[in-house]
């Protein structure tokens, strides 16, 4: 597991427990021993398996945790992903961030298989965006692998994307192609994508030298199928 998700999980579970859990420790006898499971409630993609079991191995380490089903698995309502066996308290302490975790990151799995299944037989593949909920990044875009789509850039390191805001900064499609020409001397190992809105933006970027990908703003479907003819 990532440091980064390390860090993740000790944070949420700080801000959750904080000085104690008041109510495991007041209302559930410290002796008190129990097995529970986590199981599905719908039917879909499972992500978060590993990080969710992690949580709980975090707030007790004597606690028996088994994963029962892989990330990445399609299941139905009611299978069973986790099972824990130990302090009770620690159990009920750890549910609810461990579901958070398991929730949030099985919906964004389970969404994009559905559009994954949508262009099923075609040469389409789902991408996904830098749109992350802060500190989840790398969380949610294995999600979106779990749910067979594909990543896009993780960062603004990896790849070079040339938005409507740089190209307004730029100073048109001379200075445009000098600067991806100075990229590629400096940085050939880095993709470039440009962005474009109209048509003519589209011609004129299959005119330059170096761009390895456009990306189709908001077009209209009619505008989309004209730029990919």
């Amino acid at each position: 597991m990532h440091d980064h998700s390390v860090t993740l999980i000790e944070l949420a579970l700080a801000e959750d427990i904080g000085p104690g859990d008041v109510t495991s420790r007041y209302f559930i006898p410290e002796d008190r021993r129990a097995c529970a499971f986590v199981a599905v409630r719908n039917d879909g993609v499972v992500s978060g398996v590993d990080l969710a079991a992690r949580v709980f191995s975090t707030v007790d380490p004597m606690l028996d945790v088994e994963i029962l089903i892989a990330d990445g698995s399609r299941v139905a309502a009611g299978a069973l992903l986790i099972r824990v066996e130990g302090s009770a308290r620690s159990i009920l302490t750890a549910e609810r961030t461990a579901l958070n975790f398991l929730q949030r990151l099985s919906g964004v799995a389970t969404l994009t298989a559905r559009h994954v299944e949508q262009v099923k037989g075609t040469n389409a593949r789902i991408l996904d965006t830098r749109k992350t909920t802060p500190g989840y990044r790398f969380l949610e875009k294995q999600a979106v692998v779990h749910g067979g789509g594909t990543n896009h850039r993780i960062g603004l390191y990896d790849r070079a994307m040339v938005k409507d805001n740089h190209l307004a900064a730029e100073g048109g499609a001379e200075a445009l192609q000098k600067a991806i020409h100075s990229l590629k001397n400096d940085l050939p190992e880095v993709e470039i994508e440009v962005e474009a809105d109209t048509i003519e933006q589209v011609r004129t970027f299959l005119g330059m030298e170096g761009i390895d990908y456009i990306l189709l703003d908001n077009m209209p479907p009619e505008q989309l199928a004209e730029a990919v003819g």
